[in-house]
């Protein structure tokens, strides 16, 4: 075989490699991470759940604090968000997790709200171990951390396990309101009523 007969069987496989490798990735399917957790600091439990019309997108929502009132002793409001309409909304029950989308890496990506310095964040989500969850933000893309937060089925005292966006349980932010249809979370019973049960908290 010559050089040259060599060369014209390469040069169709080079450039079919070239064009897969400029094709646009495709999101994988993540794990399903749909549940209850707690953070890794222990004060809060957030929802996670399928949401958007196709039900592809991933978001997120408080429905427990740990200290929900303030010093004052009363219900915690996020006060410190740049939107003056959510202001006075109840930190226990808002909307943290932005509708995060499935990346390439099979994991689900897009912004995080910390209503402790009113600031969104790049964040990345995955679940390898069944009752844990990866929840990796960024300030910055060489400034990135990573936590662990870990799966809960009891109810505590106060928290919300009403369906999103229906009675007793959190609400989405208006650019999501109708992203989250009202479900019943799985398996999930009535909260006991109480003080804290339906005081909207954090900071």
């Amino acid at each position: 075989m010559t050089f040259t007969s060599i060369g014209r069987r390469v040069a169709p496989l080079a450039i079919l490699a070239l064009a897969a490798l400029a094709a646009p990735a495709h999101a994988a399917t993540p794990t399903d991470p749909s549940g209850t957790y707690l953070t890794e600091d222990g004060r809060a439990r957030v929802r996670l759940e399928k949401c958007g019309s196709a039900a592809d997108r991933l978001c997120g929502y408080v429905v427990w604090l740990k200290v929900p009132l303030n010093e004052k002793g009363e219900p915690r409001i996020d006060f410190k968000n740049p939107d003056p309409k959510k202001q006075a909304r109840p930190s226990l029950g808002h909307q943290l997790v932005m509708g995060l989308k499935p990346n390439a890496d099979a994991h689900y990506e897009g912004k995080i709200y910390n209503s402790e310095d009113g600031k969104s964040y790049d964040v990345t989500i995955w679940t390898e171990k069944p009752g844990e969850l990866t929840v990796r933000g960024c300030l910055i893309a060489f400034l990135c951390k990573s936590q662990t937060w870990n799966k809960v089925s009891d109810l505590a005292p106060g928290q919300l396990a009403g369906p999103t966006n229906g009675p007793n349980g959190p609400h989405s932010d208006p650019e999501f309101a109708g992203a989250a249809k009202p479900t019943a979370k799985a398996g999930a019973k009535p909260a006991k009523a109480g003080p804290a049960a339906d005081a909207p908290p954090q900071e």
